[in-house]
């Protein structure tokens, strides 16, 4: 029996200046950078988590952080919008808050029971903040620049852009478990379990757009949750039966992986909810030091010589702020 993704795990995208990325997540969206490490595939550049206070499967926006990276394309085959869950009734206090930091956005109403706000961040990555009818019962990341009142409650979902939706929906449905809640002319919205916010994917037709290029500001990948890795051992040889080249287990410290691309191109990831953020630092001091996997550690002078040096706000670290 195929096993059934609970939702959303992370997002991966690509980044430029790593400070830039710091400031704009910690500081203008509110998140929590929940570990500083490196790219295990590239050792001299930053792998930068950022969620909720614990870093929960369903909060996480990720990047690689590359300076000097060309600018990507949005288009066919890429995850083009990644959007987050933000109170009923607080978009009006969001819009002033990117007003005051110079960041333009733009209200948009999809439907009756959900709106948006749009924006892009520093490198030209789509994000949008959705308000909907939908009570969010996440708890948020309660900072000094964004109130808990109006904080990010988590992702809310991800938008696919393809050619033709067939495949996609084929995945996700049939070899992730997933259902279609909402079809219209041009998009069609699966989620996972209850469809609630975290759990939803958006697949949108463009028979005739482009194909994307992914560098600066591109998703590189989109996770989907699965309990354990005896889970995601089932999964990966059901999806090798059925024909998809999929990777090993891969071992990213915080959970393991394995990745796929579907039919139209974009490039899936599954991965366990466990062990978590808070295997190698407490919870209190998550992201305050560059954490390596132990195969990286004899390298850490080095590591530490390549990457660019970042500064973490202290509002990021209660810890820091209790030694003052």
């Amino acid at each position: 029996m195929t096993p059934h993704t609970s939702g959303l795990h992370h997002v991966t995208a690509i980044a430029g200046a790593p400070q830039r990325n710091i400031d704009f997540y910690v500081t203008g969206l509110g998140l929590r950078l929940v570990k500083k490490t490196v790219n295990f595939d590239d050792p001299g550049t930053y792998h930068l988590y950022y969620g909720d206070d614990a870093g929960r499967p369903g909060s996480l926006l990720t990047f690689f952080p590359w300076t000097g990276i060309s600018s990507g394309r949005p288009g066919s085959g890429q995850s083009t919008s990644t959007a987050f869950s933000v109170p009923a009734g607080s978009l009006g206090w969001w819009a002033g808050h990117f007003r005051q930091l110079g960041v333009e956005s733009e209200f948009v109403r999809r439907s009756a029971d959900e709106e948006r706000l749009s924006l892009r961040d520093p490198d030209g990555l789509q994000l949008d903040l959705v308000a909907s009818s939908t009570v969010d019962p996440r708890n948020p990341w309660d900072s000094a620049s964004v109130p808990a009142e109006y904080a990010v409650r988590g992702q809310h979902s991800s938008v696919l852009t393809v050619a033709d939706p067939t495949g996609t929906v084929e995945v996700l449905t049939r070899d992730l478990g997933m259902h279609v809640i909402e079809e219209t002319t041009d998009r069609i919205r699966v989620g996972a379990g209850d469809g609630a916010p975290g759990n939803i994917v958006d697949i949108l037709a463009d028979p005739n757009g482009q194909v994307g290029l992914t560098a600066g500001g591109s998703v590189h990948h989109i996770a989907f949750r699965v309990p354990d890795k005896t889970t995601q051992e089932q999964w990966r040889q059901e999806l090798v039966a059925r024909g998809y080249g999929v990777t090993a287990i891969l071992d990213r410290q915080y959970f393991t992986s394995i990745y796929f691309r579907e039919p139209g191109g974009v490039l899936f990831e599954i991965a366990t909810d466990t062990p978590g953020f808070d295997i190698d630092e407490p919870l209190l001091e998550l992201g305050r030091s560059l954490k390596l996997p132990p195969w990286l550690e004899p390298s850490r002078d080095q590591i530490e010589r390549a990457v660019v040096p970042i500064t973490l706000p202290s509002e990021n670290n209660p810890a820091l702020v209790a030694e003052k």
